[in-house]
């Protein structure tokens, strides 16, 4: 029926081509007008509702005005005593001054001396800023350390460290911002330079940049109407063009092969077209369902802002896939032979054809004459790497760890040198609601085992309300932290007191994404096994691609981990070994790796059902299938990891982990996965590959299966 359908539209398609395309024009040109306006729209915080961390952070919010973003820390250090320092006091003042609605503690509005090293020559400032937390907001580190140093004596070194200020320091000393539009252009001329290759033509190199242009604009209109609807993260705008240049250029790449493929054998152009509609374009809408279905997974969690990623992230393989099977194929019906004129190679490097006598048919045919020693050189590499994966620690990196330069890495130095603990860089902020009694709370929990220290500043009250701050004795990312924050709930419980801060709202974070990891796989393993198996027309194939994808995240988790966890590589982005993680990185890994690798399972299968529906033969079927999916799953992942060899040019470390996870987790798909393991397993499984249960044909209504001749 589908099949039908797609033979049926591609005619439609041929003989209204000049429509099609004059529609996708307007289209893409209002694109580009919705993209400058979608940037005004996006979504910039991280909610994390019905968690009593955040719930409370945000009612410390309403009622002091600060509470969201974590506080600077301004370090003092003098050779004297820094508590009886008036000059130390006066620029302590000037901070406060210098930022109107911050909330401070120190020794000085406390006279507690966990604000002081035990030496008591180093005193430390707690500047908590106003307003909400944005991907546009700055720490004002050196506003702060200017107004600090003003008629400061010499022999008082001054710097400002916290979490903010650290983070700015790891994006290339200072809150440097990657530009998205500049990426996408560097990774379409990448393209560019791979597609010369691969095709050899200029038209055919140009189609599937013109294809991922149009897919990436129209869904930024899409997304700007999906803003008056629900809120949409920034980090969609990164998706939509990045993931939407990959895709978009794929499923090019697909239907352009098959076309020039059906020209070769004879095919006048409306037949090839159709003949492309048919195959090529039912691989391309089942591979976008699949990445749909990944992303779609992303609803699973009971985050606002991811929740907003899979949405607006699941608009781009939907959009790609629509131009796909209408723009393409129109451009294709109006160029015809054209495809392969104006040639930019010598003639003996262009694709003539036959990929079975080349060097992927040879590569077939080594794989199955010798399937159980190329499936355990496959087996190995990636077992290997999906035992190191298993060593992630989803969390985010310890303040120590973050890399950089300038007055935020002096400043942790200082705290480090003085003996003071971490945990001063995210405290732990206490609302006690219903006229509480602050001072109590405080002794109570400066008493708790890993708390070095509690205290309710006078200036800390409004109306029935106060904040205690209590600093813990390991960095809030520590893996000791989560004792420490269950001991503290556990004083608190009975009081009118609330645990909230930085490192209690991230364990928070950490436990509603993980806890609901298991309902967002078996999601996407339950809507693409039903897929494949239509898709197939067997019930082996779709587990062996599932299994073998799970295999493959676990490859590209072990690569993150090996380079960035264990640091051995990082260096190359001038990091050091951050002993963790970020926690959605592997979420967001999973999500699109799931997708973007069954998209090469669905074209080489794809194939290899083709062949075999043909000859009936299982070892024909890999060998034409591998022969004639080999390049085509090569250049597609060579383009997608560029994409994202770009991305990690950005600042800041947590979007290089994302994007080399992605890049090596795409190459290493396309190629152990890909290349050695699926041809070999299916050779080794022989006939079993086709087999579906007459149940399973009953339930999806699917034709019955011809038996394995060979």
């Amino acid at each position: 029926m589908a099949v039908t359908l797609l033979t049926a539209f591609a005619h439609i398609v041929a003989r209204r081509r000049r429509w099609i395309i004059g529609i996708w024009v307007v289209l893409t040109l209002f694109g580009a007008f919705a993209a400058s306006q979608v940037s005004k729209r996006w979504y910039q915080s991280f909610s994390i509702p019905g968690k009593p961390a955040y719930e409370a952070n945000q009612r410390t919010f309403e009622t002091f005005g600060t509470g969201v973003r974590p506080p600077n820390v301004v370090v003092f250090h003098t050779a004297g005593d820094a508590s009886e320092s008036g000059a130390i006091r006066a620029a302590m003042l000037r901070v406060a001054g210098a930022n109107p609605g911050a909330r401070t503690s120190s020794w000085f509005s406390t006279h507690n001396a966990m604000y002081l090293s035990k030496d008591r020559h180093t005193a430390f400032m707690e500047v908590y800023p106003p307003g909400l937390s944005t991907f546009s907001s700055t720490s004002k580190a050196k506003e702060m350390r200017a107004a600090a140093t003003a008629g400061l004596p010499a022999g008082i070194q001054v710097e400002v460290t916290g979490h903010d200020p650290l983070e700015e320091a790891s994006s290339k000393g200072g809150g440097g911002k990657g530009n998205i539009l500049v990426e996408a252009m560097v990774g379409g001329v990448g393209a560019l330079i791979i597609l010369f290759f691969v095709f050899g033509t200029l038209p055919a190199v140009l189609m599937p940049i013109a294809v991922a242009a149009a897919a990436i604009l129209n869904t930024y209109t899409l997304v700007w109407g999906l803003t008056y609807i629900t809120n949409v993260s920034i980090i969609v705008q990164f998706l939509i063009a990045l993931v939407g240049l990959g895709v978009g250029i794929d499923y090019a790449l697909l239907m352009i092969f098959r076309f020039r493929d059906e020209l070769r054998e004879g095919e006048d152009v409306e037949t090839a077209l159709v003949e492309t509609m048919t195959h090529a374009g039912r691989s391309v809408i089942v591979s976008g369902s699949t990445v749909a279905v990944g992303l779609l997974s992303m609803l699973v969690i009971p985050l606002p802002f991811i929740r907003s990623i899979g949405i607006g992230g699941m608009l781009i393989p939907a959009v790609s896939v629509l131009a796909a099977i209408t723009l393409l194929p129109a451009l294709l019906a109006v160029l015809g032979t054209r495809i392969n004129s104006v040639r930019l190679m010598p003639k003996r490097f262009v694709d003539h054809g036959h990929p079975e006598d080349g060097g992927w048919g040879r590569w077939a045919r080594f794989v199955n004459r010798r399937p159980w020693q190329v499936a355990t050189v496959g087996a190995v590499i990636a077992i290997v790497l999906a035992v190191i994966g298993t060593q992630l620690n989803p969390n985010e990196a310890q303040l120590k760890r973050f890399p950089g330069t300038g007055t935020a890495i002096a400043g942790r130095q200082l705290l480090t040198n003085a003996g003071i603990t971490p945990g001063v860089m995210k405290p732990f902020d206490i609302l006690v609601e219903r006229g509480g009694n602050a001072q109590a709370i405080a002794a109570k929990v400066a008493k708790v085992d890993g708390v070095v220290g509690a205290s309710a500043p006078p200036a800390w009250h409004h109306g029935p309300d106060s904040i205690v701050e209590a600093f813990a004795n390991v960095d809030g990312a520590a893996p000791q932290i989560q004792g420490v924050i269950d001991r503290v709930n556990s004083a608190l419980a009975g009081t009118d007191a609330t645990l909230a801060g930085q490192a209690a709202v991230d364990r928070d974070f950490v436990h509603a994404v993980y806890g609901n990891f298991p309902y967002v796989l078996a999601f996407v393993l339950v809507l693409t096994l039903i897929l494949l198996t239509r898709a197939f027309r067997s019930i082996v194939l779709p587990i062996k691609a599932a299994i073998l994808n799970l295999i493959s995240l676990g490859g590209a988790f072990g690569i993150v981990v090996f380079i960035f966890q264990l640091g051995h590589g990082s260096s190359l982005w001038n990091i050091t070994a951050t002993h963790a993680i970020t926690a959605w990185i592997p979420l967001m890994i999973f999500a699109f790796l799931f997708g973007l690798s069954m998209d090469y399972e669905v074209f080489m299968l794809t194939r290899m059902r083709e062949a075999y529906d043909e000859t009936g033969s299982t070892e024909r079927a890999i060998e034409l299938g591998l022969a004639r999916t080999g390049k085509l799953v090569t250049s597609a992942a060579l383009i997608l990891m560029f994409a994202f060899l770009v991305l990690s040019s950005s600042p800041g470390f947590e979007i290089k982990e994302f994007a080399i996870g992605l890049a090596a987790g795409i190459i290493f798909d396309a190629t152990v996965i890909r290349a050695l393991l699926v041809p070999a397993l299916m050779r080794l499984l022989g006939g079993a590959n086709w087999w579906l249960p007459r149940w399973t044909q009953k339930a999806l209504r699917l034709p019955p299966t011809a038996p394995d001749v060979g």
